[in-house]
């Protein structure tokens, strides 16, 4: 598929599979941190009687400060000088301080009123975001740098990627744990299960801190910009700068759209394939229907850890670029094969395209952090300076912002169709329609602009060989 110049990976550039492991596990941690506290949210209507609209402002309020608290942990941890390196300090604590904050977070005392329990999980929350990115953006960024090899890279972030979708196989059981008859009530089981969760969180989340090194420990210091006048005036003037060159990197923006395109595409009509499956496949059966949700989410989520293994080694062979190519096209298949095979005639048809759009996601988050770590490279090559951490923060900043706006757009999306949920299974034809059109083309079509975005995409495998180069001619080590 392609003429150009292929580049083996040298010896001393490969990471010990148990060091990706270890990776991995920091993967594992931070996905379920972030899954976990949104889907126990749910505890505080169910549980406490919380009102829906107050347990949605609770878990819309804290992300907000992501815009703030993302890029400038990313800042700090570029710019820390230590001899233990500028991520592994902050992971080690980040890891037991979110730990601690969120088994506090859920033992809540029986009898308060719900202004009481709003005000309460608001503070609590606000600082476990706040714990959860002092490790989550250090560790992101230590990702980064721990291979200067274009394909071991993706190797690496298929690993990472592949501890981090087990996250997700595990936490929807999370309510069912909760209702465990041992704990008495729900709001019990919330607080116990913190606890096992925080366990498993202190000691996994400690090892990439422990047995990881950072291969750019000095790299900022040596290759940076000298220092300005101290003072609170210049940090800040310094951040905005970074900021700002980081935002204004024309590779790193191709990647933000495509990501937000693929990501927020699948997010904004998430929803919808339950709604069809349920209202259009079983007529309005909702029991039937949402085992046929869960069936179809349990194939698209085993798949999708072979569709890792497939797409690391595609992009190995023919390059980052073609192989995001090639998982996206195959996933917007699978999306259009919705309009075709979901009918109430065989309801089990709705089992085909789950392992094909399985490669949307996989892929993306496979191959994406691997791309954002070449971009790093471009971009010290130009700047001098080492930013993973600003690039590793706005990233995921744009994808959970992005999640944000889809997730309302959803909801808004679904009253535009017609949907009326008293009609309960004698919805209109058009409201029908629509909502299959919604949930099979809006992501094709998203899918079709990333793929349009990333084929101008500047740093391929000879572009990111020759960058190296001149880097390392620079450092010396050439």
């Amino acid at each position: 598929m392609s003429t150009a110049t292929h580049f083996e990976t040298a010896p001393e550039d490969r990471i010990p599979f148990r060091q990706k492991v270890v990776y991995g596990l920091g993967a594992f941690v931070n996905n379920t941190l972030a899954d976990a506290i949104g889907r126990m949210m749910i505890v505080l209507n169910l549980g406490l009687g919380m009102n829906p609209a107050l347990v949605g402002l609770l878990g819309a309020l804290p992300r907000l400060t992501d815009a703030i608290t993302d890029p400038l942990m990313g800042y700090i941890s570029d710019n820390t000088r230590s001899k233990w390196g500028r991520r592994r300090p902050y992971m080690f604590v980040g890891a037991i301080s979110v730990a601690i904050v969120f088994t506090l977070l859920w033992q809540l005392p029986p009898g308060k009123s719900e202004g009481w329990y709003f005000w309460y999980f608001l503070g609590g929350s606000l600082i476990f975001f706040l714990a959860y990115t002092v490790y989550a953006t250090p560790w992101v960024a230590l990702g980064y740098e721990l291979t200067p090899d274009y394909h071991e890279r993706t190797r690496l972030m298929g690993v990472q990627n592949f501890f981090g979708n087990i996250a997700y196989m595990i936490s929807p059981y999370f309510l069912l744990i909760m209702y465990l008859p041992v704990f008495g009530d729900v709001v019990t089981g919330a607080g116990y299960l913190a606890m096992i969760i925080a366990v498993v969180v202190i000691s996994l989340g400690v090892l990439p801190a422990i047995f990881l090194r950072e291969r750019f420990k000095h790299a900022a210091a040596e290759d940076g910009e000298e220092p300005g006048p101290g003072g609170v005036g210049h940090i800040i003037m310094d951040f905005l700068r970074g900021f700002g060159k980081t935002l204004a990197f024309k590779p790193f923006l191709k990647l933000c759209i495509a990501t937000f395109l693929v990501f927020n595409g699948f997010i904004l009509i998430a929803a919808f394939q339950s709604y069809v499956i349920i209202y259009y496949v079983f007529q309005g059966d909702q029991a039937a229907g949402a085992a046929f949700v869960g069936h179809s989410g349990l194939v698209q989520a085993l798949s999708a850890l072979v569709v890792i293994g497939i797409v690391t080694y595609l992009a190995t062979k023919i390059g980052k670029r073609r192989a995001f190519f090639v998982s996206t096209g195959i996933s917007m298949i699978g999306y259009a094969l919705k309009w075709f095979v979901y009918t109430p005639d065989n309801p089990w048809l709705v089992l085909i395209p789950a392992p094909l759009m399985a490669f949307g996601l996989a892929g993306l988050f496979t191959l994406m952090p691997s791309m954002v770590a070449d971009v790093v490279d471009a971009d010290e090559l130009k700047t001098h300076e080492r930013r993973e951490g600003m690039y590793g923060s706005i990233f995921w900043w744009v994808v959970k912002l992005g999640q944000s706006a889809a997730i309302l757009g959803g909801g808004l999306l679904l009253v535009w169709t017609g949907f009326d949920v008293n009609l309960g299974g004698n919805q209109t034809p058009e409201a029908i329609r629509l909502m299959r059109i919604c949930d099979a083309f809006i992501p094709c079509i998203a899918s079709a602009i990333a793929i349009y975005s990333i084929a101008t995409f500047s740093i391929t495998e000879e572009r990111a060989h020759e960058i190296r180069q001149e880097l390392e001619a620079r450092r010396g080590k050439g």
